[in-house]
């Protein structure tokens, strides 16, 4: 008979009246012994064919590796975007299931858009962790409301509080990958080097994983370890040391159409794709290379030499990676995964994009002057995002990318490395899975149970499968029949080897969209539209998306991509529900999420007391070298600067500050559609003002700083650039007028042009 104690501990000992009549007992750990290490890899914006082992000429060889001695799969689909891919990952259910049909900048007051997991979907970190194993997390997050993610939280959706032991990385969707927005646990850190000293982001999260595993297995070596190690790469910016830059000058001057048809001919030759798969025509807005004018190619090809740089900069690190584990002799024992979230990405528009924020305000790129900065692609002063044509050359042989659910957005890479559990080691699995499936294969494997209760909170059913049977046998069946799609009112349905699915026009009634149907099974690429031969088993079709959409929370649907990210900032409660800023400095860095709007213009005023000597710092520094404002005290004088993707206003005063206590202010006011007025004020007079020619919508994704400067705005300094005096207080003031959601309307407006 056991002794409960009052905490609820049931006691296995014998509790007697002193320690002499007593025996004492201790409950068995949690202590997965024998199961194996888990590691998921996840890429960002890598297309079907990125990987050398999937048919590109991009050296991957760390992958090809892994992809040799395990299993590639070929019929892997995830939801086109990446925090619904993460999340499908993670819980096992389908996004819109678990608060999550965009990514987690959005919140659309809709249960399916809430930008962060229920409680109800425990992730697999949680499980793992309650069944012996110590979890890590580094690299991209991105599954938690981005105006939740500073320093005053709630921190309920962070990874520590999702069942991370530990987390190194960042939580937006993206971050320079030289000077990066870094947490590590519960807290903003500092970027531990320079770029002058070689520091980059991939290098420093491998690191720091290679860190956490080395001391669970030095200290508790029985203890399995699940390591999630997702990186930046190869998402915007497209960012890697110089030495990779200068590998792959002119490797792909030959254009995206050879490089198709190359990689094409070599997925074939690999098996990757059946010998009758045709190549899909071009994506709309997608022109022969011939026809693209001299300095449109040079300037595509030096987009896509950044972008092969980082993915092979990349692979390194993994490769880095998989040997400390078999230095270790935990490679074997270790279930090693290597996936993308989505298909290659569309944000780089028909010309390609020295800075992806572009994209996001509607602005095409100027030809002429990302000519004349060639050298600054793939490197701390660009942002780079590659053209149309060569994120469907990523995607080959498949139609459209990120965001769309045909096959160019949907269906991605994945490769199970686990020596000791697969079949033949080497060979391709053809059959349908989804990103929904990993979860329960991993919990399959590792021999426990799906849990009906974490916590406290019931579970809500899983709906992915598990693909254990898929490592050995290559003719294993597909354990369910049915997968939808949606993704920003684009929509499609697979169903035992049928695909029926839309490309939809933002803005256009959904009862208008035109509904595709492909035979999967024999047209791997969709390019025999059989929906006028088969009207009949297309009807079927979408009345069995419609009957999924209403089962897994699909629906309203909602159609407006990027303006949705104004609608998070309308949620009661969030650091930007408010028109009026206070902030007491020194505080922790601002995520750009969390920071006030200056799409419409600002008023922002810093109470310091500045010292009588070396006054010189950053006040308040928001974005990048790319795009940002900084206000800022150099040589004595007071200066701001608004950086639209490095055209510079800048306006200072004449004479220095003196010391003592000050107020120093900006106003920024519109003066039309894009323009607006910078006055410059110290202790209430005005000392400079200038015109900016376009105020931006979303200026970047780099968040604010305030007494120092995370990334440089302009070269007349370096980071962090601490200013030594006492800051008081900051304030924020923003106009009142148009509303938020006539601004995303304009944004929406300016994308669907581009």
């Amino acid at each position: 008979m056991t002794y409960k104690h009052p905490s609820g501990e049931e006691f296995g000992g014998v509790i007697g009246r002193t320690i002499a009549e007593s025996k004492p007992w201790w409950p068995e750990p949690k202590m997965a012994k024998g199961a194996p290490n888990v590691v998921i890899v996840v890429l960002d914006d890598s297309g079907f064919a990125h990987f050398g082992c999937y048919g590109s000429t991009i050296e991957t060889p760390n992958i090809d590796r892994l992809a040799a001695a395990g299993l590639r799969f070929t019929g892997f689909h995830t939801t086109a975007l990446c925090s619904p891919s993460r999340a499908c990952l993670l819980t096992g259910r389908n996004h819109h299931a678990v608060g999550m049909r965009a990514i987690s900048n959005m919140d659309t007051g809709f249960p399916n858009m809430r930008g962060a997991i229920p409680r109800s979907a425990a992730t697999l970190a949680e499980i793992l962790r309650d069944h012996g194993h110590a979890t890590f997390a580094a690299g991209k997050w991105h599954l938690a409301p981005m105006a939740e993610c500073t320093a005053a939280g709630p921190l309920h959706n962070w990874p520590l509080q999702r069942g991370f032991d530990r987390f190194y990385g960042f939580l937006q969707g993206e971050t320079d990958q030289f000077y990066p927005e870094l947490t590590s646990d519960n807290h903003f850190v500092d970027t531990p080097g320079t770029v002058a000293e070689g520091y980059h982001l991939s290098e420093d999260i491998v690191e720091r994983s290679m860190g956490f595993i080395r001391d669970s297995k030095s200290l508790v070596p029985e203890r399995p370890f699940f390591l999630y190690l997702a990186f930046g790469a190869t998402h915007s910016p497209h960012q890697s040391p110089q030495s990779y830059l200068e590998k792959y000058r002119g490797r792909f001057d030959a254009g995206w159409d050879a490089a198709r048809e190359e990689w094409f001919g070599r997925q074939k030759q690999f098996g990757i794709v059946p010998k009758d798969t045709r190549l899909a025509p071009h994506n709309p807005g997608v022109r022969p290379w011939t026809a693209l004018s001299e300095k449109e190619r040079i300037f595509a090809a030096r987009l896509q030499e950044a972008f092969a740089a980082m993915l092979s900069h990349t692979d390194a690190q993994i490769g880095r990676l998989a040997a400390f584990l078999k230095q270790l002799n935990l490679l074997d024992d270790t279930l090693f995964i290597v996936m993308s979230d989505n298909g290659a990405s569309q944000e780089g528009g028909p010309l390609g994009v020295l800075d992806e924020m572009r994209y996001f305000n509607g602005m095409r790129e100027d030809l002429e002057a990302a000519v004349a900065r060639l050298d600054d692609i793939g490197g701390p002063n660009s942002h780079s995002n590659i053209p149309w044509g060569w994120a469907q050359a990523g995607n080959t042989p498949l139609k459209w990318y990120k965001q769309n659910t045909h096959g160019g957005g949907v269906r991605d890479p994945l490769i199970v490395h686990w020596p000791a559990k697969i079949g033949t080691p080497g060979e391709i699995r053809r059959q349908f899975c989804h990103a929904i499936d990993l979860a329960p294969t991993i919990i399959d494997l590792l021999n426990i149970e799906t849990p009906a209760v974490v916590a406290g909170v019931p579970q809500m059913p899983v709906h992915g499968t598990s693909l254990a049977p898929a490592l050995t046998d290559p003719n294993a069946a597909t354990a369910r029949t049915t997968q939808y799609f949606e993704m920003l009112g684009h929509r499609g349905i697979w169903h035992r080897g049928w695909k029926a699915v839309t490309h939809h026009d933002s803005g256009t009634p959904f009862d208008e969209d035109k509904w595709e149907l492909y035979h999967l099974d024999q047209d791997f690429s969709e390019c025999d539209d059989l929906a006028a031969a088969e009207p009949n088993r297309l009807k079927e079709m979408v009345e069995l998306w419609w009957a999924e959409a209403e089962r897994h929370g699909v629906l309203p649907l909602d159609d407006r991509g990027a303006a949705m990210l104004f609608r998070a900032a309308m949620r009661p409660g969030l650091p930007t529900s408010r028109r009026r800023f206070v902030y007491y400095p020194p505080i922790s860095h601002i995520v750009a999420d969390a920071c006030p709007s200056t799409a419409r213009g600002w008023t922002m005023t810093v109470e310091l007391e500045h010292p009588p000597v070396d006054g010189d710092g950053a006040l308040i520094a928001r974005g990048s070298s790319n795009s940002g404002f900084v206000l800022y005290v150099k040589e004595g004088r007071v200066k701001f600067d608004y950086n639209c993707f490095h055209s510079h206003i800048v306006v200072a005063s004449e004479s220095r500050l003196a010391a003592g206590r000050h107020k120093i202010a900006v106003t920024v006011e519109k003066s039309d559609k894009t323009a607006a007025r910078a006055v410059l004020l110290v202790d209430g007079v005005q000392v400079g003002e200038g015109q900016i020619a376009n105020l931006l919508r979303i200026i970047s994704s780099t968040g604010m700083d305030l007494g120092r400067s995370l990334s440089p705005i302009n070269a007349e300094y370096q980071a962090p650039f601490k200013y030594s005096g006492r800051m008081l207080e900051v304030v924020f003031e923003l106009p009142t007028g148009p509303q938020d959601r006539e601004i995303a309307a304009q944004v929406r407006a300016a994308m669907t042009r581009q």
